[in-house]
């Protein structure tokens, strides 16, 4: 069960750093910094840890491929997996991004066959390329755009939003934007006829490290994050070690291969799903106002059973 999927935001910008030293370009942080809208720090730390492997070098505060060297040929046994894996999590996005993100690995990787299967339940947003552009160098410079929204009850309006990041959660795609000074996610897939203003708007800071420690998209920017304690059975405890949620935090590891562990939301709608999806291997322990409502789903659950069992 996926939480939250960030994708593009490391494994793609490493593979068109790469792509454009194979092509013989000079790189400069600051300009890759601002094409990837994140810091020099960031992409500095990409040359110096993430590439380490690369024949690359810094001349002139320009990093370059070294002469008479390939990517393919070049590439260590851990080098070939990165690049398979990459691939296969393009490949779970589907349609024109794999399209596109197939051609600058096959530069790279120099070969049909991939030895790596992922089983990735990503949405396809093939037929949204053109807003996701857009909305790209919107985020990018920093301007408002202009789109028609369809929302849950199916009423399509024209609103002006000021977009931040576009993101995936459990597999779906959103934009998330201010409206009036107030953070809102909306569904990819429902904006259209999008246009970008010349009106721009602060950059905010505190998004990243908030994406960073939701579980999923119900995440609130204006509540306090409150602790959850949560107990596991020996099989959930497993698998909770292995794919840790974010924030959480062992409290007690027991013999019998149970524990219990605390997670901070700021939505009930963050740790509801995940205890319905993993019952009867975990149990809600605090709140007690969030237990009284999985006792009431489960109730209603029983009795919708019992009408469909007559």
């Amino acid at each position: 069960m996926a939480y939250k999927h960030d994708y593009d935001k490391i494994l793609t910008r490493l593979t068109v750093i790469l792509s454009k030293l194979n092509d013989g370009e000079a790189l400069s942080v600051k300009e890759l910094a601002t094409e990837f809208n994140t810091s020099d720090r960031t992409i500095q730390r990409d040359f110096n840890e993430r590439l380490v492997s690369f024949p690359i070098y810094q001349e002139n505060k320009k990093w370059k491929m070294q002469d008479g060297f390939r990517v393919e040929k070049t590439k260590s046994l851990e080098d070939e997996i990165v690049l398979d894996i990459i691939e296969k999590i393009t490949e779970g996005i589907g349609g024109k991004f794999f399209t596109k993100a197939h051609k600058l690995l096959s530069k790279i990787k120099n070969e049909d066959f991939n030895p790596i299967y992922t089983k990735l339940n990503i949405e396809d947003i093939s037929n949204k390329f053109t807003d996701i552009q857009i909305l790209e160098t919107a985020i990018k410079e920093r301007k408002e755009v202009k789109c028609s929204y369809d929302d849950e009850k199916h009423n399509l309006d024209t609103r002006t939003i000021q977009p931040l990041k576009i993101v995936n959660f459990e597999g779906f795609w959103y934009l998330i934007a201010l409206k009036d000074e107030i953070l809102k996610k909306y569904y990819l897939k429902n904006i259209s006829n999008l246009t970008m203003t010349d009106k721009t708007f602060e950059k905010d800071n505190k998004l990243d490290k908030l994406l960073d420690e939701s579980i999923s998209v119900w995440f609130r920017r204006d509540i306090e994050p409150f602790e959850v304690k949560i107990f596991a059975d020996k099989l959930a405890a497993k698998f909770f070690k292995r794919r840790p949620l974010p924030s959480q935090k062992i409290e007690s590891l027991n013999t019998d291969g149970t524990m219990e562990f605390i997670v901070k939301i700021t939505h009930e709608m963050e740790i509801l799903p995940i205890i319905k999806y993993w019952i009867p291997h975990l149990i809600l322990i605090e709140p007690k106002w969030i237990q009284e409502i999985i006792k009431e789903d489960l109730e209603g659950y029983t009795e919708k059973m019992d009408q469909y069992s007559l």
